[in-house]
């Protein structure tokens, strides 16, 4: 059997971009008109074993779902080769080979068939597939009438139950609601114990770290690097803040930030604030365990969250605070100067603090806003001085997650004697 599921070889594929629609016809004619050329993918190479699991990352526009589309023969490439031994089960882009006009069940049949399946095979593996989508009767209904949870679990459910020997996955695992998501992960780890090869795609960076055996970084159509999930989200991160990660080693200290904090990684261009502004949060970063700025921490590492405030006036015992929210907007934790009992000196008025929380991080892997805020008393009275709602996104990046908001990092001891 060949050792290799997928060997990917000097992959390349080129779009023409016109300056209007009618020089794409004018040029179907011979005509010669201007014409620039983009790579969304330029001599990319790599090899996926088999029965390895690989995941592909990268920022929007690197090329990620064009590689996976070429694979599974959805687009051809400008230059270069594919080889793919083994069937193939491809999670791109769930239901796009659904007829809207036909039931659930007229469908389940169409994609088995479009996969090489005979009927017999379809009618073996029906009823893992409608188990699997639990969407009931309205397997029956046509799918123009879906909800868009039931388009995707059914989709889904197709594509997963047809026992193939490699699963490709582009951005699929999250779809549907919580308890349909553990059902997919659950699968998921199935096929990874069953030995299948997989190959994924997802920004989700907790399950890459936790899946994959290898990870392919990718920027602008180029093959960073490949190696761990560790060091590749690691170079990722880098990538996020607009640093070129061959260049990490030349930063600065760990840290010590340069200038404008905010500057090197995402900021919410619509977050909330106001306050007097008698004192003012002129800057704020949030630094991983090496002292760089970043919107991705790692569960259980060490981090920082910093803030700047600048004194317009002289204020009495300020408090600085931060708060973490989920998504939904629920507060999730955070805390102040004052609960931590860390007062500030020197609060004159052109006095400038910096104020630097450091602890572990511990919330379960996923996105939560990051807000701010100043508050103290001016003239004896307790005045908001200046507050930034959700400032910016967290991302917690885990390869283990437990129930609720946060872990509680238990020791576990299983004695099985007598």
């Amino acid at each position: 059997m060949n050792e290799f599921a997928i060997r990917v070889k000097h992959l390349e594929k080129m779009y023409k971009l016109y300056n209007k629609p009618s020089d794409r016809l004018r040029e179907t004619l011979g005509l010669r008109v201007p014409v620039k050329e983009h790579y969304a993918l330029k001599d990319v190479s790599f090899d996926v074993k088999r029965g390895e699991t690989v995941g592909i990352i990268g920022t929007n526009g690197s090329g990620k779902s064009t590689i996976l589309k070429i694979i599974t023969g959805v687009l051809n490439p400008t230059k270069g080769e594919v080889e793919v031994d083994g069937r193939i089960s491809a999670l791109l882009e769930l239901g796009a080979g659904f007829n809207m006009e036909y039931s659930g069940i007229e469908n389940v049949y169409l994609n088995g068939t479009m996969m090489g399946f005979s009927r017999e095979e379809i009618d073996a593996r029906l009823q893992d597939i409608l188990d699997f989508a639990d969407i009931g009767d309205f397997v029956y209904q046509p799918v123009k009438s879906y909800s868009s949870g039931m388009f995707v679990r059914l989709a889904f459910a197709v594509a997963i139950n047809i026992d193939p020997e490699i699963l490709i996955v582009d951005e699929a695992l999250s779809v549907g609601d919580v308890f349909f998501q553990a059902k997919c992960y659950r699968k998921f780890e199935e096929f990874k114990a069953q030995g299948r090869t997989i190959l994924f795609v997802s920004h989700d960076l907790s399950s890459i770290a936790r899946y994959c055996d290898r990870v392919i970084l990718l920027n602008k159509g180029v093959k960073l690097e490949e190696g761990s999930p560790k060091q590749m989200v690691d170079m990722y991160k880098q990538l996020l803040v607009g640093q070129d990660p061959a260049k990490a080693e030349e930063e600065k200290p760990a840290g010590q930030p340069r200038e404008n904090w905010n500057s090197q990684f995402q900021v919410n261009p619509d977050m909330l604030e106001y306050g007097s502004r008698l004192a003012e949060i002129v800057d704020f970063a949030v630094l991983d365990e090496k002292g760089r700025c970043t919107n991705t921490i790692e569960k259980g590492s060490t981090f920082k969250i910093r803030m700047k405030v600048a004194f317009r006036e002289t204020i009495q015992e300020p408090i600085m605070a931060f708060t973490f929210k989920d998504i939904k907007g629920t507060e999730i934790t955070g805390t102040n100067t004052l609960f931590e009992k860390a007062a500030v000196e020197h609060s004159d008025a052109g006095d400038v603090c910096t104020v630097t929380f450091t602890q572990d991080m511990y919330l379960q892997g996923g996105e939560y806003l990051l807000s701010f805020g100043c508050t103290g008393y001016k003239d004896g009275e307790f005045t908001v001085f200046h507050r930034l709602y959700d400032a910016c996104n967290v991302t917690v990046v885990s390869a283990k997650n437990t129930v609720g908001f946060y872990d509680m990092n238990s020791a576990v001891e299983i004695d099985c004697g007598e």
